[in-house]
């Protein structure tokens, strides 16, 4: 099927589904899987090739032709350092960040840095923060050139608008006491690269990999379940500051937002769209992050099902190609996973795999976030051996001692530290909020893993 021009993704419609609504499912009802709380107990492996299969991806790539006539009719393609230099919004450090605030950072173990988002976008509710990726990830010694950067996804919720926009904050973090940060908004060509449009994505995931930016996209018919690539060398300027997404008369806009990043390929389910029922069907991408302790290095996902499923979610791996930045691909042209596993988690927001010897056996850190505003969550240690979580943190569960609805989670291999952040915004009787007089609860955070491991054993 062809969509919007470029992209020939074969996908089917999926079942209709409110983002919002799902996540507020995540305080559900004892289910056949582990109830909320319960021990997961030992992931299992999936060996049978019928159900591996459904974990098969199929690579487009958008034209280069396309992509420069894009980049010759707006201007020349900025850098990651021109976004960083032109930032326009500032972080509070823990300091200055209110209570509400840091009460969602962990109780166990503490968090060793913590940011919080300027006034506008620590309250807003027409945007939720999802996904975290880093030059950590994107370099192993932990720099884009001479930049420490941070990369955080949003996606718009629906409640104010219809849009269901994706935007990536790209945060300078070069002076821990000084970060701020700058709006970019992805977007998709279209008609040869003489337009493009908006991304409709809520931001689940996203892994900065060498030159390559890949953002997970579950909203819509159109971006529904697909995995988009971008790259950090093609940043474009808009030139008219306008609500609409495109090539308007007089220039390009983006809705106000000063920069975009098109789209430059994409991943899309072989088999066709996935299912958001709990059925054992193609799964529907979740949180995704990057292993680069495992041989080659690889991309790690899962999906995400509420405390109400009834079937374990999977977790797999894509491995990596040695194009930069692609993952592999067999002589079909399509993306096998390496591996897979089943996990009777709930509710899972984010997942990081990591072994302590390069292609040694991986332990997996799997991020139940409860759901409940005020409740914190449970960070386990999952692998083919059995599951662990810190204990005796003071809590309702006494090892729910990890951040407040935590989203996905990235890997600083060079520092040690697993970053991550919280989603909330809620009122003043501690409900998530559709209005202007919301209590911030969002927080963006580090924690070494030497620590987590610690709180762990």
């Amino acid at each position: 099927m062809k969509i919007h021009g470029i992209f020939n993704k074969g996908l089917r419609p999926a079942a209709a589904t409110a983002y919002l609504a799902v996540a507020m499912l995540l305080v559900g009802a004892g289910t056949a899987q582990a109830a909320p709380g319960d021990n997961p107990n030992k992931l299992t492996t999936i060996t049978s090739s019928s159900e591996l299969s459904k974990l098969q991806l199929v690579e487009h790539r958008v034209p280069t032709a396309s992509l420069d006539n894009l980049a010759s009719e707006m201007g020349t393609s900025r850098g990651v350092d021109q976004v960083l230099a032109s930032a326009n919004h500032s972080m509070r450090n823990a300091a200055n960040c209110h209570s509400t605030e840091t009460a969602a950072l962990p109780v166990k173990p503490t968090a060793e840095s913590a940011y919080c988002w300027d006034t506008g976008d620590a309250v807003t509710q027409d945007w939720l923060p999802q996904s975290v990726t880093s030059s950590g990830d994107a370099d192993n010694d932990g720099a884009w050139g001479t930049n420490k950067v941070i990369l955080s996804g949003w996606g718009q919720n629906g409640t104010t608008t219809t849009d269901h926009m994706g935007r990536i904050a790209f945060i300078d973090a070069n002076d821990p006491s000084n970060f701020k940060y700058r709006w970019v908004l992805p977007v998709i060509p279209l008609n040869g690269g003489t337009d493009y449009r908006a991304l409709k994505s809520h931001m689940g995931g996203m892994v900065w990999y060498q030159d390559k930016l890949i953002v997970t996209s579950w909203e819509g018919d159109a971006d529904n379940n697909v995995m988009y690539i971008f790259d950090m060398k093609r940043i474009l300027q808009a030139t008219v500051n306008g609500s609409a997404v495109g090539k308007v008369s007089g220039g390009w806009s983006a809705d106000g937002y000063q920069y975009v990043m098109p789209a430059i390929g994409s991943y899309s389910l072989a088999g066709g769209s996935c299912s958001s029922a709990n059925d054992d069907s193609r799964p529907c991408f979740g949180s995704i992050s990057l292993d680069r302790s495992s041989v080659p290095d690889s991309l790690v996902a899962t999906e995400w099902f509420s405390s109400g499923g009834s079937q374990p979610a999977r977790i797999w791996r894509y491995n990596f190609s040695s194009e930069p930045g692609y993952l592999a691909t067999d002589s079909s042209g399509d993306v096998n996973a390496s591996k897979a596993y089943e996990t009777n988690a709930v509710g899972l927001q984010g997942v990081l795999s990591h072994s302590a010897t390069s292609g040694g056996t991986p332990n997996f850190y799997v991020d139940d976030a409860r759901g409940g505003v005020g409740q914190h969550g449970i960070l386990w240690r999952q692998n083919t051996s059995g599951a662990t979580a810190a204990a005796n943190c003071g809590q309702d569960i006494m090892y729910a001692c990890w951040g407040q609805h935590t989203e996905s989670m990235s890997y600083w291999s060079s520092t040690g530290r697993v970053w991550t952040l919280t989603e909330w915004a809620a009122d003043s009787a501690g409900h998530w909020t559709g209005t202007d007089n919301a209590i911030p609860q969002r927080v963006l955070f580090s924690v070494p893993l030497s620590s987590i491991d610690d709180s762990l054993n």
